[in-house]
């Protein structure tokens, strides 16, 4: 089945769901971030078919989330390693973590994200690094940047006019 391609949209939820919009790259990633990098191990991990293993770890390469390196010459053996691309999209996983933790979970969370220092587990929040403070909707809004189109421009007048918020 043919995807639709977003890479022209001009919306960045779009366009990053361009890259990882399907379950099986976000799960590639999740195990590359458990330390996974191998050909063999992501197909153990995943149970995945190695021809659809394959077409989702190019996919990941193409997207820049992911290098293929070789580590073998005899036999010709690859690493998938995460790109800083990859690396960066950490935040998103952890926000699907707490998500799917309160809004999945209700035998209990099986995953948990703790202070290295305390074990304690972490409360996830969304914050401003430039003021330090949680970004929620009474005092942050959603806004057109420099690239934004007119249809964007326009939406976003009226949701913030309406009192919708970020």
């Amino acid at each position: 089945m043919k995807h639709t391609d977003f890479g022209s949209m001009p919306c960045p939820i779009a366009r990053s769901l361009g890259k990882v919009g399907e379950w099986w790259s976000i799960l590639i990633l999740r195990d590359a971030f458990y330390g996974l990098t191998r050909f063999d191990e992501f197909e153990k991990s995943l149970k995945i078919a190695p021809n659809m293993l394959t077409r989702r770890l190019a996919g990941l390469v193409e997207g820049g989330l992911m290098e293929r390196r070789q580590y073998s010459a005899r036999p010709p053996r690859y690493e998938y390693v995460l790109t800083k691309a990859g690396r960066d999209f950490k935040p998103v996983l952890l926000a699907f973590v707490a998500w799917g933790n309160d809004h999945l979970a209700p035998e209990g969370a099986s995953l948990l994200v703790v202070s290295r220092e305390t074990g304690k587990p972490a409360d996830q929040v969304l914050v401003d690094a430039n003021s330090g403070l949680a970004i929620n909707d009474e005092d942050y809004m959603f806004a057109p940047g420099p690239a934004a189109t007119e249809v964007m421009r326009s939406r976003l007048i009226q949701i913030n006019q309406g009192g919708q918020r970020a």
